[in-house]
C-alpha cells in the first residue's frame, strides 16, 4: 500500500509557474511508475504526465507537452510536476498516483488556481 500526499498548489497569475510535489509513504515507491492527473470542476479526471520507475522515460498529454515537466527523486520518495506558463483554464485539482492509477491510492490533491 502507498499513501500519497500532494502539495505545492496555490494561486498564480496566468503565465506563472508552480512546482507540485507528491510525497509517498509506504514501501516500494521506487518500483512504481508514477503519474500526475488533474480534474477541473464538473469534469472527469484526466491524465497529465507519467514517469517510469527509474525516471528514464516520461510521457505527457498533448496539452502538457512543452510546459510541464515530471521528474522524481526516489531517495525522497517524491515525484514532482513543474508547470510553466500556466493558463487560466488550468484551474484544477492536481493529483498523483501510480501509473496506471489505482482507485485506492488517490490522495486529496492540491488545488491550482490560475487568475487571468
Amino acid at each position: 500500500q502507498v499513501q500519497l500526499v500532494e502539495s505545492g498548489g496555490g494561486l498564480v497569475q496566468a503565465g506563472g509557474s508552480l512546482r507540485l510535489s507528491c510525497a509517498a509513504s509506504g514501501r516500494n515507491f521506487s518500483l512504481y511508475n508514477m503519474g500526475w492527473f488533474r480534474q477541473a470542476p464538473g469534469k472527469e479526471r484526466e491524465f497529465v504526465a507519467a514517469i517510469s520507475w527509474n525516471g528514464a522515460t516520461t510521457y505527457y498529454a498533448n496539452s502538457a507537452k512543452g510546459r510541464f515537466t515530471i521528474f522524481r527523486d526516489n531517495a525522497k520518495s517524491t515525484v514532482y510536476l513543474q508547470i510553466n506558463s500556466l493558463e487560466s483554464e488550468e484551474t484544477d485539482v492536481y493529483y498523483c498516483n501510480i501509473s496506471p492509477p489505482r482507485k485506492d491510492f488517490w490522495g486529496q490533491g492540491t488545488q491550482v488556481t490560475v487568475s487571468s
